[in-house]
């Protein structure tokens, strides 16, 4: 009774939490709506002494959120849009390094590809089995993946990236519990072009780009070629003879589109694209507290920015990605029928080391306490998908979106890890895991007057999940982190339901508010991975969530100004989260529906044109995620006291600003000043609140400066990053005796040059 009794004050307190923030957007957009007639008059009187210079607007942004073309500023929902273009010159080419510029978005770096994630609102997947689906749904073209890690590498030939926040089940594809990254391609255009675009920048980064495009038969067939190649020693140094420099990465890809537009009503479109990379991601030592780590890792002393290994066998991460899809889009009485067929494959092999040592061959620093160890994984992950949708005509009282999606993924994988001491032991585990997703959903806006729509959306889906798992041991008992073999398979069925509701009201041209609630759904989970034991074998139930959403959308001075803001509460059940527990002196890490977490918060979002040359964006986000109610499994041996603490990856505060001015020269030239500065509050990567694994409040300045002809033909640029020579840490990890620390790229200062010729 007591319990209920607080789930219903809470329930009360989000209640009224959630009128008043609604009550107080609603005012503020009349008292904005009153401000825009003030706000014409003075651009008017500006404009009359020429402060003001026509034709500075604030460019609009389309987005294909809703499944078609739409304005962002139209849409009822919080999205953040980054052209890829910027992206480009900014040497932002990865999730990892764009989510710097999305406030509301982080970045888990691990050892490998397979082990990273994106969070939105503080909600995320930290997991490294293949049983478990990511909480972030990541699209390319229309082309859900399956696996977080499949979008880790290089992102090839993009227009823009669309970063959804909340639940999308109603019209995306896969289950999207926390959020969308939706990455759209460019369209090749019908007159033949082709570029060239390289940079050099410190440390030997080498980065290449070219392409082509133009039609093939005019207005029927059109098709674009890209290709990248990219590589850099690191910025990390292996003290170890010979060693050289490591956490650095070598990639190259071809990305390949056709469009085909037979007739005036269908649309064709092919896309085939393949990626390669290999790289050295290296955690160094953080902090010792142990005589026998700070000896294994000697010369090397561990320190708040120590960017050196001693390591006789670093990090070797390979990847693999290639697919290819088919859209038709065909157009008939109003109506769009579209249909998305796609495959693709990602293979993935890690060689890594779980200690400060990878080989028998360095008996001297082997020792009780940090034996040598050498892991060697490998993934083999296929996946097929099938979108099928209907867009209706946009002229009448109700429009809708509706479709059915079908995913299977197969994923087989292999694990072993060889440890020495005074002897060589080692174990192995080959498992797999098979998902069958279907769904049915749609969304559809309810016109009841040209100023107030309603928004109903629905989503059914089943998942069906499957696992087989043995493992081998050269010992019957568990040791240096092999547990003894075992065998185990099984599989679940789940059905699942999600939904949004809600209503648009325009308070004026140019302003409307919207006010949404959303259920967020995600499958059942296995935890399937190398050190899976008799109790990892039960299906987890699966995680779904509330979500409560006010935004207000407006424009101002004609356009010269845009602010969005949104207010939000999420309440997750049966989260999935990682457990840290241990057993026979090893820590393992246990797959639990964790219990109940929460995250609520404040997102703002602004552009701003006052000339023609000058833009200025900003974006601001406060995110307060924490547990509510953990659940302890039975024997743990890791402690449970985690209510009221901070979900990790989720700093409170998060902000980043823009600026840039365009200055034209006598000569035909044109030169682009450029400054971005992101803030990141003080952050805790670890679930159980170690005090060793939180990163300080640290900020990012980086600037650059263009020279460019006005027709586009040409740009040279200068780009300078983290002026400031700030080190941080994209992940901290407490181990037993040390910690160690993920080195970002640009953990200090860097310079570079790019240039790009057009023709």
């Amino acid at each position: 009774m007591l319990q209920n009794h607080s789930k219903r004050t809470a329930s009360q307190a989000a209640l009224k939490q959630g009128l008043f923030l609604s009550g107080v957007l609603l005012a503020g957009g009349v008292q904005a709506a009153d401000a825009l007639d003030q706000g014409d008059a003075a651009i008017a009187e500006a404009a009359a002494i020429g402060v003001v210079q026509a034709g500075s607007e604030v460019p609009s942004v389309t987005v294909s959120a809703t499944r078609r073309n739409a304005s962002l500023q139209s849409v009822p929902l919080a999205i953040t849009v980054i052209d890829g273009e910027r992206l480009e010159q900014a040497n932002r080419n990865s999730i990892e390094s764009i989510v710097q510029e999305i406030p509301s978005a982080t970045f888990r770096q691990q050892g490998g590809n397979k082990d990273s994630t994106i969070f939105v609102r503080g909600i995320g997947t930290i997991s490294t089995s293949p049983g478990v689906e990511p909480t972030v749904s990541t699209v390319i073209d229309g082309v859900v993946l399956a696996r977080p890690g499949q979008a880790t590498l290089d992102l090839l030939d993009i227009d823009r990236v669309e970063v959804l926040r909340g639940p999308q089940g109603t019209l995306f594809g896969k289950n999207a519990s926390s959020g969308v990254l939706n990455v759209v391609s460019r369209k090749p255009g019908q007159q033949l072009a082709g570029y060239v675009d390289g940079g050099y920048y410190e440390g030997n980064e080498k980065r290449l780009r070219a392409g082509v495009s133009g039609a093939l038969v005019p207005n029927v067939i059109a098709a674009s070629l890209n290709a990248l190649y990219a590589d850099y020693d690191g910025n990390v140094s292996n003290v170890h003879a010979g060693g050289g420099k490591v956490n650095g990465y070598e990639r190259k890809g071809l990305r390949a589109r056709v469009d085909i537009t037979p007739r005036e009503d269908l649309d064709i479109t092919l896309i085939a694209d393949y990626l390669r990379g290999t790289g050295s991601p290296s955690f160094t030592a953080y902090k010792s507290t142990s005589t026998a780590f700070s000896q294994a890792i000697a010369p090397v002393v561990a320190s708040l920015e120590n960017r050196s290994v001693n390591t006789d066998l670093p990090s070797d991460i390979r990847d693999t990605n290639r697919g290819v899809s088919a859209q038709v889009d065909w157009r008939v009485n109003g109506y769009t029928f579209t249909s998305i067929s796609a495959a693709r494959d990602w293979d993935n092999a890690q060689y890594t080391s779980t200690s400060a040592i990878g080989n028998s061959a360095e008996a001297s620093r082997i020792t009780a306490a940090y034996p040598a160890t050498r892991d060697i994984g490998t993934v083999a992950f296929s996946q097929v998908s099938q979108e099928l949708r209907v867009a209706s005509p946009k002229d009448g009282f109700v429009d809708y979106v509706a479709g059915a999606f079908y995913l299977h993924g197969k994923d087989r994988e292999t694990y072993q890890r060889i440890v020495t001491t005074n002897t060589v032991n080692s174990g192995r585990a080959d498992y797999g895991v098979r998902n069958d997703s279907y769904a049915v959903f749609g969304e559809a806006t309810l016109n009841f007057t040209p100023a107030l729509r309603g928004i109903v959306g629905a989503r059914w889906n089943r998942d069906e999940l499957a696992y087989d798992h043995a493992r081998t041991s050269t010992q019957a008992t568990a040791f240096a982190g092999v547990q003894p073999a075992v065998q185990s398979d099984g599989s679940v069925t789940k059905d699942g339901y999600s939904g949004r509701v809600g209503l648009q009201y325009d308070l004026a041209p140019g302003i409307n508010t919207y006010a949404t609630y959303s259920r967020g759904y995600k499958g059942p989970a296995y935890n399937v991975f190398f050190n899976m034991l008799a109790r990892d074998t039960l299906a987890l139930k699966p995680e779904t969530s509330d979500a409560f959403e006010l935004g207000l959308k407006s424009s101002w001075l004609q356009r010269r100004l845009t602010v969005n803001l949104a207010a939000f509460h999420t309440a997750y059940r049966d989260y999935q989260a990682n457990f840290y527990d241990t057993v026979a002196g090893a820590v393992v890490t246990r797959l639990i529906n964790a219990g109940e977490v929460s995250t609520r918060g404040l997102e703002l979002d602004v552009a701003a044109r006052p000339t023609q040359q000058l833009s200025l964006n900003a974006a601001l986000a406060y995110t307060d995620a924490q547990i509510d109610q953990f659940n302890c499994p039975a024997a743990a041996a890791a402690s449970c006291n985690l209510n009221g603490k901070t979900l990790p990856f989720s700093p409170k505060w998060k902000s980043f600003v823009r600026a840039s001015y365009g200055i034209p020269l006598n000569n035909g030239l044109l030169l682009d000043l450029s400054a971005d500065y992101s803030y990141q509050s003080r952050t805790q990567y670890d679930l159980f609140q170690s005090p060793d694994a939180i990163q300080g409040a640290y900020g990012l300045l980086n600037a650059g400066l263009t020279v460019s002809s006005v027709d586009g033909g040409w740009r040279v640029a200068l780009v300078a990053k983290n002026l400031a020579n700030k080190s941080y840490a994209t992940n901290l990890v407490a181990s037993t005796g040390y910690v160690t620390r993920g080195v970002p790229r640009d953990d200090s200062r860097y310079v570079g040059i790019t240039a790009r010729k057009e023709f």
